[in-house]
């Protein structure tokens, strides 16, 4: 029997105790190692205090979704922690990430990439991303077709100072996971093809898939990363 996540009534220690056992029970089933799978704790509109808090259980990897939040919360916290930005990058906003954050899990357009190359270029520094993929092809997201990945990623591999290290998508809201494994199964597939194209400049070693309600069946279908933020902080206060 497969353990759920606890609502906001109880403490962060909590939820990511039921996280972490549902993280290795997924592990488990797949035949895989609790080492292949990282979790990043997604601390969007979350206080910093809730972050430290998590901290204190042992979490070092977070993700945010907006650049300016993620830029007030790092200037307020340990400057070791391990920063995603996993929403959507505007170009004018690259300056603010590049050489700051781990990871860059939404690289979706040519124009994005060809903005990072020339801040990172400007920085001395190479920029490890991840290529979001539209794997529903829903008109409501951002990310590149399934059918356009790899002339995509090809186009990106010409840039010297950009390091495309795999794949993100966000699945469709779904009343059940098991109605996204078929995206998940699919996203692996895709990046198992890749890989046996030997791209230059690119590895191919990330999956980022799977959120609160699905982050059990990614691991299942490969995944490296999942991003789980209310199964950890409880739900979200959109009012201020």
């Amino acid at each position: 029997m497969r353990i759920r996540w606890i609502r906001s009534n109880m403490e962060i220690s909590d939820n990511l105790r039921l996280v972490e056992a549902n993280i290795a029970a997924a592990c488990k089933r797949a035949g895989r190692k609790r080492e292949e799978v990282k979790l990043i704790a997604v601390s969007k509109t979350h206080p910093v205090e809730a972050i430290k808090e998590a901290i204190r259980c042992g979490i070092r990897s977070f993700g945010e979704n907006k650049v300016q939040e993620l830029k007030d919360k790092m200037e307020k916290l340990d400057e070791s922690l391990d920063w995603h930005l996993i929403g959507h990058l505007q170009t004018n906003k690259v300056k603010y990430v590049v050489g700051k954050v781990s990871l860059i899990h939404s690289l979706e357009s040519v124009r994005l990439a060809e903005a990072l190359e020339k801040e990172a270029c400007k920085r001395g520094v190479v920029v490890d991303v991840l290529v979001e993929v539209n794997i529903a092809g829903e008109d409501t997201k951002f990310g590149v077709l399934p059918e356009n990945v790899e002339d995509f990623i090809r186009e990106v591999a010409k840039l010297e100072h950009i390091r495309v290290k795999g794949l993100m998508t966000v699945a469709p809201v779904a009343e059940e996971s098991e109605e996204n494994r078929k995206y998940f199964k699919n996203l692996n597939k895709i990046m198992v093809d890749l890989n046996s194209k030997n791209i230059h400049n690119v590895s191919m070693s990330v999956l980022s898939m799977g959120m609160t309600g699905d982050y059990e069946t990614a691991i299942e279908e490969g995944a490296t990363l999942v991003r789980v933020g209310t199964g950890i902080f409880g739900h979200r206060d959109y009012s201020n």
